[in-house]
């Protein structure tokens, strides 16, 4: 190769391999959350079953970001040489530029080699092997800690609740409530076929051992008693001091090798008339289509960077996010949805957005060397400066020069203009590249689903447009991050940052007005997701379900048919519960009361129906039964047709919580929704208390990572703008592992759920605070 084609090589390489790296982050955060929930609850996981996880990882994202970053390294390396005038060097040296061509195409058909060996064999074995341990830990999973004050209903016919739950090597619980709520004829203990009702089981106290091996929990019980009753009314109640119980667990779930985790001969060898014979199919062609849009996507890229005349590696990416994404993947994924309704054949769905690329590819090299090529990239970042300006002019009339340099110190200066306008070009652009790829990354994995449905393109756009808000809200603190490095990057390379020091403007004076910004879009952020973002949410999930095809949800869960009363207790069950009439209605309705202390059986309460009485407050039971344990067994038996408890005053709303995630609520709305929960026994609020801290925490972290950024922008110096994209990507991942494994932690209560969320920002901060306060200003 000669010099040109070496240069040109080395303009293009770095690029292309931080291009590759930006999109496979993007894309491997959406497998990080399983893998750290995986984690956490196995208790078999190690260092290194958690390093070969996050590498397994990786290779299935390759086989898509490896094109992407050839084309992200061709457009910013070509629009480099473009936007310095070496292109024009270059011809009028009698040059010809279709001699970049072949240095060019050569490195995109490393790239395609690459992306090949990613597909063919990588990805295959990778998920093959991420699979096989994925299952064994799903197999080691069984844990005694379970959460206290929940209803726990991870055991096959079986409620459990417990008071409070002591962790240990054993566990120790207080309070246990046991309903086996199997049919009669199939439980191993008891009155068996002659019961009538689920069978209780009370211990002041129980020892809790796993037991992997048979899949069961191993319950030692102290101060315990059984109680069941028989259909003629008899009740068979025991007590005893201690006592061995087993709950067995649900048999462990099996992920299932799918297709793209089977070897190409495999999928060659496919017999053609299974049903799932057209996926297969699909996988096959997509990893041999996938490595030639390497060379495809270089074709349509020579021109497109040789064209860029200002913008320079901005241009480059965000032409590269328009071609790649919306132009080649968008089509790409949208024939392989045709393909599996067998609209199309499945070799020309998968093969013809590389043909029309081809095609587009050969028609802009021809025309390479015409004259009036355009510039496709606009002056955002001077737009930025001129409304910065514009907003100065308005506030500052332009005869205030003469008040003797009289300055008003809260609005910006020339200086914190000229900053800011670099900075939220940068963050407008990152921000709108991370808002775009999930947004193309959602379109494509519902675009099967829109054309099965028969959904409109309206309804498409608009579950995006209100998908958007969430989407802003968790990519700002990254997009911050990127800006401020780009920014102060670009500066340093440009030696306007040594300038500023001979003129005697610290490097605290440069990051002023990116600190004071960066507090300015946490509030924003805060205030973003309590007034809109959650109504937002709401919205897009109702259109996600009509997309999908699934009825609009009502999220009042009549299901959840064990409830904890208002003074924790007293135990309710009901098989229906129906809130559709004049009067809610709870069809056998049973009531147990146990004594504080002892957690002993006090009395119980059945009725074949209960429906509440507006004007009275309370419940009237119907055709039932109550029976009162003075001693072991039932002392006071008695039968009615119609009476009422004036005690039991839980309205019909009480049984009916709404069902909402947390993205649905501001924190308000969250910490009433988490204290209804709490007070009637719903299990997961470890899980709701960790996001209500989360609400107030993310917000924050804006800053925070304007504040850790401003450091390393400053240290990249001559490297430029790409090199803090790289460091950038390093930076959050660290972060989003760190709070996504500190958040799962929480989830399970091993850490409070303030701290869990509040812990990644600690971490952070005060590794911010001391690079900014060691910078050699």
């Amino acid at each position: 190769m000669r010099l040109l084609g070496r240069y040109i090589f080395r303009e293009i390489l770095t690029s292309a391999v931080l291009g590759t790296l930006l999109a496979s982050f993007i894309l491997f955060l959406r497998s990080v959350d399983p893998i750290f929930e995986l984690l956490v609850k196995s208790s078999s996981a190690n260092t290194n079953l958690v390093l070969q996880l996050f590498a397994l990882a990786i290779p299935n994202v390759l086989p898509f970001t490896i094109p992407f970053g050839v084309l992200v390294g061709i457009l910013i390396g070509l629009g480099r040489l473009a936007s310095d005038g070496e292109i024009i060097a270059m011809r009028a040296a009698g040059v010809s530029s279709r001699k970049v061509i072949f240095p060019v195409l050569l490195f995109a058909a490393l790239g395609g080699g690459v992306a090949a060996f990613a597909t063919l064999r990588l990805t295959p074995y990778s998920i093959h092997k991420y699979t096989d341990i994925v299952n064994q830990l799903e197999a080691t999973q069984l844990t005694a800690d379970v959460p206290s004050r929940v209803f726990v209903e991870n055991f096959p016919n079986t409620i459990l609740y417990v008071g409070e739950v002591k962790p240990g090597n054993p566990s120790v619980w207080k309070n246990v409530f046991v309903a086996d709520v199997a049919p009669p004829e199939k439980r191993s203990a008891g009155m068996r076929d002659k019961a009538m009702g689920p069978m209780i089981t009370v211990a002041e106290q129980a020892i809790a051992v796993p037991d992997v091996t048979n899949n069961r929990l191993q319950l030692t019980l102290r101060n315990y008693s059984t109680h069941e009753m028989s259909k003629d009314l008899s009740s068979r109640d025991t007590i005893a001091p201690t006592g061995q119980q087993a709950l067995t667990a649900s048999p462990p779930s099996q992920t299932p090798l799918r297709s793209i985790g089977m070897g190409t001969r495999q999928l060659l060898a496919y017999p053609r008339g299974k049903p799932d014979w057209v996926e297969y199919q699909i996988e096959l062609h997509k990893r041999f289509a996938l490595p030639v849009a390497c060379i495809m996507l270089a074709m349509v890229g020579i021109p497109l960077g040789i064209a860029t005349r200002k913008g320079g590696r901005s241009a480059g990416y965000v032409n590269a996010i328009f071609v790649a994404f919306f132009c080649y993947y968008m089509g790409f994924v949208s024939l392989i949805g045709l393909a599996r309704q067998k609209t199309l054949p499945v070799p020309v769905a998968l093969w013809l957005p590389n043909a029309v690329f081809f095609v587009v590819g050969v028609i802009f090299l021809a025309r390479l060397e015409l004259p009036g090529d355009k510039d496709y990239f606009g002056d955002l970042r001077g737009r930025v400066a001129v409304f910065f300006r514009a907003l100065k002019a308005r506030v500052v009339p332009e005869d205030s020069a003469g008040l003797g340099g009289w300055r008003i110190p809260l609005l910006p200066q020339l200086v914190d203009t000229y900053i800011l306008s670099n900075f939220v070009t940068y963050l407008v652009l990152m921000l709108a590249s991370f808002v775009s790829l999930e947004l193309i990354r959602n379109f494509f994995e519902l675009i099967n689903d829109m054309l099965r449905n028969n959904i409109s393109l309206k309804i498409m756009f608009k579950y995006l447009f209100f998908l958007s808000p969430q989407l802003i809200y968790q990519m700002l603190p990254v997009s911050i991050l990127v800006a401020v490095l780009a920014a102060f990057g670009v500066m340093s390379k440009q030696n306007e940052i040594t300038a500023f020091k001979a003129c005697g403007v610290s490097l605290f004076r440069l990051a002023a007005p990116i600190l004071v910004g960066s507090v300015l879009l946490s509030g924003g952020l805060f205030a973003f997701d309590f007034y809109y973002v959650a109504n937002a949410n709401r919205i897009q999930d109702a259109l996600r379900d009509q997309i999908k095809g699934r009825a609009t949800q009502t999220y009042l869960r009549p299901d959840r048919t064990w409830k904890m009363g208002y003074d924790s207790l007293r135990i309710f069950n009901y098989r229906y519960f129906d809130n559709s009439g004049e009067e809610s209605t709870m069809s056998e309705a049973s009531v147990f009361e146990l004594e504080p202390k002892t957690f002993r059986l006090q009395r119980q309460i059945f009725a074949r129906q209960a429906h509440w009485n507006a004007s009275l407050k309370t419940w009237v039971f119907e055709d039932g039964w109550t029976c009162e344990y003075k001693g072991p067994n039932c002392d006071a038996y008695a039968r009615f047709q119609a009476t009422t408890f004036r005690e039991l005053t839980e309205p019909p709303d009480y049984f009916l919580k709404e069902a909402r995630k947390d993205e649905q609520m501001n924190f308000l709305q969250l910490d009433s929704y988490i204290k209804d929960l709490t007070q009637s026994g719903f299990e997961g609020t470890s899980k709701l208390q960790v996001r209500f801290y989360r609400k107030f925490s993310l917000p924050l972290f804006a800053l925070i990572m304007a504040l850790i950024a401003v450091p390393f922008g400053f240290l990249v110096g001559s490297r430029g703008a790409m090199t803090g994209i790289g460091i950038s990507i390093g930076i959050a991942v660290a972060y989003i592992a760190l709070g996504q494994l500190f958040e799962k932690v929480g989830d399970v209560n091993l850490l409070s759920p303030a701290t869990a969320a509040w812990a990644p920002d600690v971490v952070f901060a005060l590794a911010g605070t001391y690079l900014f306060l060691r910078m050699k200003s």
